[in-house]
């Protein structure tokens, strides 16, 4: 199958700015990504590549670094509310039709695999019934399982995500009667922030009312489930590379590269 990877890429970011321009080994940090991107999509007949990758970007500045490194890139307003906003803006400046399918790649994921951006591009052609697809491994450390940081999902027996949350899900009554001391029985799973979407559901969902459960969680994903779409997930069995939202990240993923 053929589909479109968009990455949106801001400059303005509160805990590093100018995140996507952060250098990695010589190279912005937006086009690693866009690069690991390009190495998706590599199952069509004769091996070429059925992806194209284009990031959503905010500023000429983040449009003309992809395009020195023949990244292709689109520039939308600066003044988009979520990156859902603007890869809506950006199905329409590529002319993407309903039908196609949207994968949205965070710009701090440099570490992506490219096989998990096809599963989830995959994952949406099989399942019709869905309006998004999206990821998620098992969580096997206690302190992922309480950490908030750490969005949890529940899924139900077909696969579809009955519920995202920060808190530890699903809560094991027995076991936490003395305090959570460890995980439950159910394996919890630990969502992963890829989408996949058709293009004409992601154009329509920025239109959507905002979801009281959204608001409280702040998880955008729980919009689409209040107002009655479904979501499939993948369950993989490899954690994502780290991603980068403080400098902290950043020097520790410089470090991989450098290695």
């Amino acid at each position: 199958m053929s589909f479109t990877v968009l990455i949106p890429a801001r400059l303005a970011s509160t805990r590093l700015p100018n995140k996507p321009l952060a250098d990695l080994g010589g190279v912005p940090m937006v086009v690693r990504v866009a690069q690991r991107a390009l190495l998706s999509g590599q199952s069509a007949v004769g091996g070429a590549p059925s992806v194209r990758v284009v990031v959503a970007a905010d500023s000429a500045e983040i449009v003309n670094a992809c395009t020195a490194h023949g990244v292709q890139a689109v520039l939308t307003r600066t003044d988009h509310p979520s990156g859902s906003d603007r890869l809506a803006e950006a199905c329409d400046l590529l002319g993407l039709q309903d039908q196609d399918v949207v994968v949205n790649v965070q710009g701090d994921e440099p570490l992506i695999e490219p096989s998990l951006i096809d599963a989830v591009a995959e994952l949406l052609r099989q399942r019709p019934e869905a309006a998004m697809s999206t990821a998620a491994h098992a969580i096997d450390t206690l302190a992922d399982y309480v950490n908030p940081n750490v969005v949890k999902v529940v899924l139900d027996r077909q696969g579809l995500a009955l519920y995202f949350s920060r808190a530890p899900i699903p809560w094991w009554r027995d076991g936490a009667a003395q305090g959570v001391a460890q995980l439950p029985q159910v394996v919890p799973l630990r969502h992963i922030g890829i989408y996949g979407y058709r293009a004409g559901f992601l154009r329509g969902f920025p239109q959507l009312a905002p979801a009281p459960i959204e608001g409280a969680e702040a998880l955008e994903q729980l919009r689409a489930l209040w107002h009655g779409y479904r979501i499939a997930v993948h369950v993989t069995q490899h954690a994502p590379g780290p991603g980068i939202d403080t400098p902290e990240d950043l020097e520790r993923v410089r470090r991989l590269f450098a290695a």
